[in-house]
């Protein structure tokens, strides 16, 4: 997912806040599954959420500005009970290349039902999930 850094995330040096990272994330998460016919909304209207378990960031350099950037999204791990996603954030030349990483992250996901508690992700989700899963 190609994303342009926005003036409301920046600071007054204009550099991105750390918490746009995550917001990016979450984006290009919800994009990976759209893109593989599996709507997020879909998941929620049966009644389950992907509750954010850990989340890990690492950041290399920031962004800033009007920066170009690119989500890669990855499923690192799916089971009935958690969800493994991993990222990589990229500056983007004008050319559309990628010329600087600027974070890895890794967020795990426990699927949970309206009340928060832990439920099985719905199976025929994890079947269509696990053909996706990169092991790195």
């Amino acid at each position: 997912m190609d994303l342009r850094v926005r003036f409301a995330e920046t600071d007054q040096m204009r550099i991105a806040h750390h918490s746009s990272y995550v917001v990016w994330f979450e984006a290009a998460r919800v994009e990976w599954l759209r893109e593989r016919g599996l709507r997020y909304r879909d998941l929620e209207d049966a009644g389950v959420s992907l509750a954010v378990q850990s989340l890990e960031i690492q950041y290399r350099e920031a962004a800033r500005f009007d920066d170009v950037l690119r989500v890669t999204t990855q499923l690192r791990e799916v089971r009935s009970r958690r969800v493994c996603f991993a990222y990589r954030l990229e500056r983007l030349e004008d050319s559309g290349e990628p010329v600087g990483l600027l974070a890895t992250a890794i967020t795990e996901h426990t699927p949970t039902d309206p009340t928060g508690r832990a439920v099985r992700l719905p199976e025929a989700w994890r079947i269509a999930m696990a053909g996706w899963v990169e092991r790195v």
